[in-house]
C-alpha cells in the first residue's frame, strides 16, 4: 500500500505539473514575442448608434431585410442568381430554377434527358442547395422537362382517315 499514491497527492501532483507546463508555454510566447493579454477583451466603450446615424451600407441591408422577413428570399434569389456557380456550367447551360416554396425546388429542363439526369442528381442538389442556404432549407427538387413538344408530323396519321376500319373493312 505504500507503493500507491493517495487521490489527494495525485491531484497536487497533476495541479503542480499544470502550472509548471502553463509558465513554460507563457516563456515560450514570450521569447517569439506574442505575450498573452491581461486583461479581457471588452466592446468598444462609447455613444451606441442612433437609429438615424449613418450606417455601412452591407449592414443596413442586412437589417432592412430581418426587419421584413426577407432573408430567406433574397438567400434563394441569390442562389438562383448564382445557377451556373452553383450545378457547373454544363448543368446550368439545359436546366433553370423556376421557383422556391415550402422547401420545394422547381428546376426546368429543356429537355427530357437533361430532366431525367437531374432527377439522378436531386440529392446532390438538395446537399449542395443547402450548403448555399443553410441545413433544412430544401427538402426537396422537382423536375419539369419541356411542356407542349411539337408533335411528330409524319406517316403515323392519315387526314381524313376513319381509324382502322379503312384498311380491314
Amino acid at each position: 500500500m505504500s507503493d500507491e499514491e493517495s487521490p489527494a497527492a495525485r491531484t497536487a501532483r497533476g495541479a503542480a505539473m499544470a502550472r509548471e507546463k502553463l509558465a513554460q508555454a507563457k516563456a515560450d510566447a514570450a521569447k517569439r514575442g506574442q505575450l498573452p493579454r491581461r486583461e479581457p477583451r471588452r466592446r468598444a466603450a462609447g455613444p451606441r448608434r442612433e437609429a438615424g446615424d449613418p450606417q455601412l451600407f452591407g449592414r443596413a441591408i442586412a437589417d432592412l431585410l430581418a426587419d421584413r422577413g426577407w432573408e430567406r428570399p433574397a438567400a434563394v434569389g441569390g442562389v438562383f442568381g448564382r445557377w451556373p456557380e452553383i450545378v457547373g456550367p454544363d448543368l446550368a447551360a439545359h436546366t433553370k430554377p423556376e421557383s422556391f416554396e415550402d422547401g420545394e425546388v422547381l428546376i426546368l429542363a429543356d429537355s427530357t434527358a437533361w430532366a431525367t439526369q437531374v432527377r439522378l442528381l436531386a440529392r446532390t442538389l438538395v446537399r449542395r442547395l443547402n450548403e448555399e442556404l443553410g441545413d433544412g432549407t430544401v427538402t426537396k427538387v422537382k423536375v419539369r422537362g419541356p411542356q407542349n413538344a411539337p408533335r411528330p408530323s409524319g406517316g403515323l396519321r392519315v387526314t381524313g382517315s376513319r381509324g382502322p376500319g379503312d384498311t380491314y373493312g
